[in-house]
């Protein structure tokens, strides 16, 4: 397929701080094979397995103890981002459109296919709050998901959260991002937390109180790039991290955007690329401080892109591999 074209802008990538915490080693690793590949994000539902999706739609259940894998449908494109809804159907980020999965027919039924009258471009990443609205992410409103690399060389912020209410209307929460991934509610649900890969930060949206629809920053100029997130057991947020920032290409983006054009048209095996780690943070709601920072390279779990606590395991989905894979949560002390 012939490569889109881009319409490159300039601006400052945010700078970079160190971490709170320094990285500590993997733990031992569980690794559990998949008929396919590139499972991006991992859920658990109110039994303990562990969902998630591969690039040629299946979507997969996994026991909780990993040693069982049943596919139980298949989406059009690849599934992204997921939740367990609170009535038990699985929440699927499926390029352009926002579906919910029956586990016990394989039924898929699409609740979001367009917003404020355009269609999803790239849908990302959702979460459900107890009173059953939906919140969910779009990473950019030009490129689908097959063309991300596109998105972040262009260097627009055009990605958007979304509320969806229980009778359907979504309202835009949040734009002019730079690539919105994951999204997720603090353990008392008061807010909202989205991370922006690109622009290597993670905010939360007020949903309640005086402070209501305000936008503030829990952590920002990470020297990583945040992916899909979730809210562990002790209302830590957990972070899928892809990789490290890409310093080449933040390089290029205040210079002249003709450079970023040329940059597109060279084949993707000599564009700027990160090391694909096996990454995981996670951070205090309230500080923003890392209290787990754990990384480490195995090759079978390439460039993290999901994780999830369930039944005393940290669950990782690498979109890099043909696997998930799982530590145990004993085997990490949280800092503060």
């Amino acid at each position: 397929m012939a490569k889109p074209s881009i319409d490159p802008v300039r601006w400052q990538p945010p700078g970079v701080r160190a971490l709170s915490l320094n990285p500590r080693s993997l733990p031992p690793l569980t690794v559990v094979p998949l008929p396919g590949h590139g499972p991006e994000d991992v859920v658990a539902d109110a039994a303990g397995n562990i969902w998630t999706g591969v690039v040629d739609g299946k979507m997969l259940r996994i026991s909780p103890d990993g040693t069982e894998v049943t596919h139980v449908a298949t989406t059009e494109h690849p599934p992204l981002g997921l939740h367990i809804a609170r009535d038990g159907r699985v929440l699927i980020c499926s390029r352009d459109k926002l579906l919910a999965l029956d586990p016990a027919s394989g039924d898929i039924e699409p609740l979001v296919t367009k917003v404020d009258g355009p269609p999803l471009i790239f849908c990302s990443n959702v979460t459900e709050a107890s009173d059953g609205t939906i919140y969910f992410s779009e990473s950019t409103a030009r490129f689908p998901f097959e063309e991300y690399q596109a998105a972040a060389i262009e260097g627009r912020g055009t990605g958007r959260v979304f509320r969806r209410d229980a009778d359907g209307t979504v309202t835009t929460i949040a734009d002019g991002l730079y690539f919105t991934n994951g999204v997720t509610l603090t353990a008392d649900e008061s807010r909202l937390v989205y991370a922006e890969t690109i622009g290597r930060r993670l905010s939360t949206i007020a949903l309640s109180g005086s402070a209501q629809g305000q936008t503030s920053r829990l952590v920002e100029e990470l020297p990583c790039m945040p992916d899909n997130i979730s809210t562990g057991s002790d209302g830590r947020i957990w972070v899928a991290m892809a990789g490290p920032r890409n310093a080449a290409l933040e390089t290029l983006v205040p210079r002249a955007p003709l450079l970023r054009k040329l940059l597109w048209q060279l084949p993707e095996s000599i564009q700027p690329a990160v090391a694909a780690d096996a990454w995981v943070v996670a951070f205090h709601p309230d500080t923003g401080a890392a209290v787990v920072n754990i990384r480490g390279r195995d090759p079978l779990l390439q460039t993290t892109t999901g994780v999830v606590e369930s039944g005393g395991r940290l669950w990782l989905g690498c979109i890099g591999s043909s696997a998930v894979g799982h530590i145990n949560l004993a085997d990490i002390a949280p800092s503060g």
